[in-house]
């Protein structure tokens, strides 16, 4: 171990005596040792060395007790004054001004070499440090085996705390993963590490000050960086097993029965009330297959469906705005733009499949968190894919718009607004500021280029769906 002042006279084959009465820097470990014969030895030194001197240019009192304020001003922890060579003792001035300042002096015979000091003190730095990565290697073992035998993130953590002695936490985005502790951390009393992920993310590990670091972090820190690709591996690969499942409950290709027991299978209590919450994100969408989740979310059921994340979380309603919040917050922060989709809350697959469709209108209204709006007709109706709505309402349209645009008709928003006023002639050339015979004469036009006429009950159904689906499709992107 590193070697103190006082250590050193006691090593007697050295025959080391103390001179003076000063004892500041007494019991300090001596980082090194620095012989000097020069007047000011100050820029030379780096602060805790033990100055060994014979005192060959301090020939008067003054230069003596300028060396000594040197020394001192430099931090070093002593002086060690040879004798014998140009002084017979330690002078009385140097002696005086160290006794002034502080600063231990310490005799050196004339058969003592300065070598033998200076070997010793490197042979105590050398044990010392190498008892150090004894330490830092056994560190580096106990936290490996914690990842090694299934310990995970939290057992690793825990043996890290233990190790510095005190609280560690460990944050990404706004979840916190891990906390030995209650008090959250905050820059103020804890230190930050940044922990690279791959990703501009990084987490962040936190330990609570005060607390010696032998460099065991930096191991944690790597380590923790591993854990953490892997556990977005192993999201990857879960999100999309339960995605398989969640796809044939949405699309109803399974019994009740099968649905309810593939549900159970990844974790879905169908007989409880459950809410789907719905992430969409044209820009980012890869990245939502992987990213963390809030800690309120983390017992949620999470699944990739199509390119959107889905998470069913066992709720009544009451608290699915809020937790929807907090995941707009968490993928913000992540750097990811997404707008929430919120379902209602329903028991049994074929609610699951209602809320899910619920939560994909909801999000079509574009707000960051979108709650639930009851469903129309056309947006049930476009969510089964076995019906191809979309394909006939532009089959049923896009005659009018090509019209429109090589004319520069009106026959779109005369069919709208006709629609819109139930059929009443009079209330469209109000609106459009027509003559009633203006309106007739689209109307005619509209019948002839689509085949469907606005005045039979069953072809105006037609249109009016053909022009709701259009609009839905628009919001949804489709």
């Amino acid at each position: 171990m590193a070697i103190s002042l006082a250590a050193l006279v006691g090593v007697s084959s050295l025959k080391l005596a103390k001179a003076g009465v000063a004892e500041t820097t007494w019991n300090q470990d001596i980082n090194w040792v620095a012989v000097t014969e020069l007047e000011d030895p100050q820029r030379f030194l780096n602060g805790g060395e033990l100055v060994l001197t014979t005192g060959l240019r301090l020939r008067s009192a003054p230069e003596q007790r300028r060396f000594v304020r040197q020394v001192q001003r430099a931090g070093a922890v002593g002086i060690g004054f040879g004798v014998g060579l140009s002084h017979e003792t330690v002078p009385p001035a140097l002696l005086a001004e160290a006794n002034r300042w502080g600063l231990p002096v310490v005799e050196v015979p004339y058969e003592t070499p300065f070598i033998a000091i200076t070997k010793l003190v490197a042979d105590a730095q050398s044990a010392d440090h190498y008892a150090k990565l004894e330490r830092l290697i056994a560190g580096h073992q106990v936290l490996a085996r914690a990842l090694l035998t299934g310990g995970g993130l939290a057992e690793l953590l825990k043996n890290l705390g233990g190790m510095l002695r005190t609280d560690v936490a460990l944050t990404q985005f706004t979840a916190q993963l891990f906390n030995s502790g209650s008090a959250h951390p905050s820059a103020d009393t804890w230190a930050s590490y940044p922990v690279p992920t791959g990703r501009r993310d990084a987490c962040t590990l936190w330990v609570r000050q005060p607390f010696e670091d032998t460099g065991i972090i930096g191991y944690a820190q790597n380590l923790i960086s591993v854990e953490l690709n892997n556990m977005v591996k192993q999201r990857q690969a879960q999100r999309a097993l339960c995605g398989q499942v969640l796809e044939d409950v949405i699309h109803g290709a399974l019994e009740t029965s099968e649905a309810q027991r593939r549900l159970a299978g990844v974790g879905v209590n169908s007989t409880r009330k459950s809410v789907v919450l719905l992430a969409v994100s044209a820009a980012h969408g890869k990245a939502l297959g992987s990213t963390s989740v809030p800690h309120d979310l983390e017992k949620a059921v999470a699944a990739v469906v199509g390119k959107d994340l889905v998470l069913v979380i066992t709720d009544d309603g009451g608290t699915a705005p809020a937790v929807a919040r907090k995941l707009s917050d968490h993928l913000a922060e992540a750097g990811i733009h997404a707008t929430i989709g919120i379902g209602g809350a329903y028991t049994k697959p074929n609610g699951l499949r209602w809320s899910y469709f619920e939560a994909r209108d909801a999000a079509s209204h574009g707000l960051p968190v979108n709650e639930p709006e009851r469903l129309s007709l056309t947006s049930l109706l476009l969510a089964s894919e076995d019906v191809p709505l979309a394909d006939m309402a532009q089959e049923s349209l896009n005659p009018l718009r090509s019209f429109d645009a090589a004319h520069g008709s009106e026959l779109m928003a005369t069919l709208e607004s006709y629609l819109n006023n139930n059929g009443s002639v009079a209330a469209v050339a109000e609106e459009l500021t027509l003559h009633r015979n203006t309106v007739r004469y689209r109307l005619a036009q509209i019948t002839e280029l689509t085949g469907y006429d606005p005045a039979v009950t069953g072809d105006r159904v037609q249109l009016w769906l053909a022009l709701a689906v259009a609009r839905l499709s628009a919001r949804q992107g489709k």
